[in-house]
């Protein structure tokens, strides 16, 4: 079977999508990552040499590169995970996001369009480009409501603010689900139906670890909570409608929020106890910080 390429796969939820592409489909997988402050090879430790799996380092705005690439291994899918992230980057530093956001999505789109125009007309049917994005394009919501698909760790200030948790294998789940039956031009979106404020994620992580924890830390880590000032532009409240989903392909998520953070809890400690903490590292630094300003 031709393979698919996958930009911004060293990433947190494209790396997940790459493993699993490894582990459940038959064909290859080409990942195109630019390696900035968001990716990290580690985390595909479990594929690098599996046979079905290439890395190619470069960014989705090298023209040259992101042209040879289809051409070199004709995909019969591209899915876009490359992007920079974090508001508090976009707001300290917003040109690399015009750059790579815009910009460079706009150079892939176009490649892939002149991909696409080459392809035998069997192969352009069967073609998909998959853009993963974020809820964040809608703004924000007030108390009521959720986003359809037609909508045109410290805790920042007072902690109000609302998110829908997904579990990320569950997210990658439904990107290849919406991958294989998707229709062409149409929106999906994908949600975990379980709201949380920023105390209560930080509150259950924190019982999460005093239930897995040993010793002396086994009790008490929330009082290690505090507040720091909130950040410029950040959205109160974010929710995603997700029947189309549920109804046409059904999908639902696996995992609770709290059956998903306790997995992701005993994850990263068992990682760190068994020495391996570049990624663990990685994760607990703020990354969404352009400045050294930390608060903790």
């Amino acid at each position: 079977m031709q393979p698919i390429l996958v930009t911004g796969g060293a990433g947190f939820i494209g790396s997940e999508f790459v493993r699993q592409w490894v582990a459940l489909e038959r064909s290859a997988v080409i990942n195109l990552d630019a390696l900035t402050y968001a990716g990290n090879l580690d985390s595909l430790a479990l594929v690098t040499h599996d046979p079905r799996y290439f890395f190619v380092q470069g960014s989705i705005g090298e023209d040259s590169l992101v042209r040879a690439l289809p051409g070199e291994h004709r995909p019969r899918a591209i899915v876009n995970f490359a992007a920079e992230s974090h508001v508090d980057r976009s707001i300290d530093g917003p040109a690399i996001f015009v750059e790579t956001n815009v910009v460079g999505t706009f150079r892939l789109l176009e490649e892939t369009r002149h991909y696409w125009s080459d392809l035998p007309e069997q192969e352009r049917r069967d073609f998909r480009f998959l853009h993963v994005s974020t809820d964040k394009f809608s703004g924000s919501l007030g108390p009521t409501g959720k986003f359809t698909e037609t909508t045109p760790l410290p805790v920042y200030g007072d902690g109000g603010q609302i998110r829908d948790g997904l579990y990320v294998a569950d997210h990658c789940r439904a990107i290849r689900l919406v991958l294989e039956r998707g229709r062409v031009g149409e929106v999906s979106n994908i949600g975990g139906d379980c709201e949380r404020t920023n105390p209560e994620v930080v509150e259950t992580i924190c019982r999460a670890v005093d239930e897995i924890a040993l010793g002396e830390e086994r009790e008490g880590h929330a009082r290690l909570i505090t507040h720091v000032t909130d950040h410029p532009g950040h959205d109160r409240r974010y929710a995603i409608d997700f029947d189309k989903l549920k109804q046409e392909f059904g999908w639902q998520p696996s995992k609770t929020f709290v059956s998903g953070v306790a997995k992701t809890v005993d994850w990263f400690l068992g990682n760190n106890a068994a020495g391996k903490t570049k990624v663990v590292d990685a994760a607990r630094s703020r990354r969404g910080v352009v400045t050294a300003n930390l608060g903790f």
